[in-house]
């Protein structure tokens, strides 16, 4: 089917003046060749308009650069994914001594190794950044056991990152330079912010749901050393040039072998099963992808967030597509539900899931077996009863404290287990925030909130 520019255009940028999205950037690959669009404003304060080539922080999508490029080191025989990673870095530790002996490179890369995910650390802007957040993190307490769940982890890409470096001699930098941006070719994706100044860069906004936002206070809140884990600065067309390499079996456009056919297969392999399939739209987890199933189809990609800017990536192995939406604030999710939902529909015959919220008829739900007070690191959840309906109160604690004040939720039954709660944020599921009750493999009651598990523990 040929692709429409103009139609696409139009969409996009009728639904970015709908939901009050600044500006942004959409690449897709469809029919073998990549088609790219923009629209609206890089800075509301500037009006310098978004063009095809300016370039967005991609927030959490840089997970899938540092998978890439520890895919292609264990490829080399270089790293035993199945291996301990202290056999690799043995300054690697935990706060849970035995868990720190257990966990694997696997389990890092697909968010099963219990380490927690809101770790901020500035070690400062040296090449020694990632070593020396290692060091700090190693009294960061663990979500849950390792291997009992999947829960999201920066912390966990963040040491795969310093692998990266002590198996390559180079800084995560530059290694994600050498072996994976300059053999694709991807001129317009960098890493740090004195190199994102040679391009047209978007500055995030924030405000309120429906309103034009203003301006975010700083373009980037994070430190050098949320590289693997967060900080990626590319074109959308960029970015679905990666995805291309991970279609056509690991080649580059000029036939550069980047990875192995089967390290690509390896990769988009489920290793996990998400019980909280709403907030990032999984249905599991591979080895650096989020795993989809649309009613029967296979996908994968990712989602990324930093300050006030959104972004989302889905591939469609079956049909050959591949969709970049880069966003600089607004109702962002709210667009990419919209016209995500209509491109895969034309372009790959795919059917995404109805967005997230309580159900019409609700069910019966048993509350006392929800009550009591979960934990993970730096955050205490308390699930109580208000007027015969659940509620929850979420608190930042310990190193987090000063985070933010405590959250009141009120949750509305979706399923006996999953529930919509009020306040949900533009990278939540589109209007509501997804709350999800589970169970650890070694049968610990647990909460998942932003696909974090925390564990019951009164």
């Amino acid at each position: 089917m040929s692709f429409d520019i103009d139609h696409w255009q139009a969409r996009l940028t009728e639904l970015c003046a709908a939901h009050h999205v600044p500006g942004a950037s959409l690449a897709v690959l469809a029919g073998g060749d990549i088609h790219s669009l923009a629209t609206g404003v890089l800075h509301r304060g500037t009006g310098v308009e978004v063009t095809t080539d300016s370039v967005f922080q991609l927030g959490s999508i840089a997970k899938v650069y540092t998978a890439t490029l520890v895919m292609r080191l264990a490829e080399s025989g270089a790293l035993d994914l199945d291996a301990p990673v202290v056999e690799v870095l043995p300054e690697f530790a935990t706060a849970d001594p035995e868990a720190t002996k257990r966990i694997t490179t696997r389990q890092l890369l697909s968010h099963t190794s219990g380490l927690t995910c809101d770790f901020t650390h500035d070690s400062g802007r040296g090449d020694d950044c990632l070593a020396r957040y290692v060091e700090a993190a190693k009294t960061v307490a663990l979500d849950c056991p390792p291997g009992t769940a999947v829960s999201y982890s920066s912390v966990g890409y963040n040491v795969l990152g310093r692998i990266v470096e002590v198996l390559t001699g180079r800084t995560w930098d530059e290694a994600l330079k050498e072996l994976l941006l300059t053999p694709l070719g991807l001129t317009h994706t960098m890493t740090l912010p004195e190199e994102a100044l040679r391009f047209r860069a978007a500055m995030g906004h924030l405000g309120e749901p429906g309103t034009d936002p203003d301006p975010a206070p700083a373009w980037d809140l994070m430190p050098r050393s949320a590289g693997p884990y967060g900080r990626v600065i590319a074109s959308a067309a960029d970015v679905v040039r990666l995805a291309r390499m991970h279609l056509d079996g690991g080649t580059a456009p000029d036939g550069t072998p980047v990875l192995a056919p089967e390290t690509v297969t390896a990769m988009q392999r489920r290793e996990v099963d998400v019980p909280d399939k709403w907030t990032v739209s999984a249905d599991g987890w591979g080895l650096g992808w989020t795993l989809y199933d649309w009613f029967g189809t296979p996908g994968f990609g990712h989602d990324g967030a930093s300050i006030g800017q959104y972004a989302y990536l889905r591939v469609v192995p079956g049909a050959g597509v591949a969709i970049a939406l880069l966003t600089n604030g607004g109702g962002a999710r709210q667009v990419y539900a919209a016209l995500l939902r209509e491109l895969l529909a034309e372009l790959a015959g795919v059917r995404m899931p109805d967005a997230f919220a309580p159900a019409a008829q609700p069910p019966a739900v048993n509350l006392a077996a929800l009550l009591g007070t979960y934990k993970r690191a730096g955050v205490v959840i308390t699930v109580s009863e208000r007027d015969g309906a659940p509620h929850l109160r979420y608190e930042f604690v310990d190193g987090m404290k000063d985070f933010s004040p405590a959250l009141e939720i009120d949750l509305l039954p979706v399923t006996e287990t999953v529930f919509a709660g009020t306040g949900a944020g533009p990278s939540f599921s589109e209007d509501w925030m997804p709350v999800v009750f589970s169970t650890l493999s070694d049968g610990t009651e647990c909460v998942y909130i932003g696909m974090r598990a925390a564990p019951k523990v009164a």
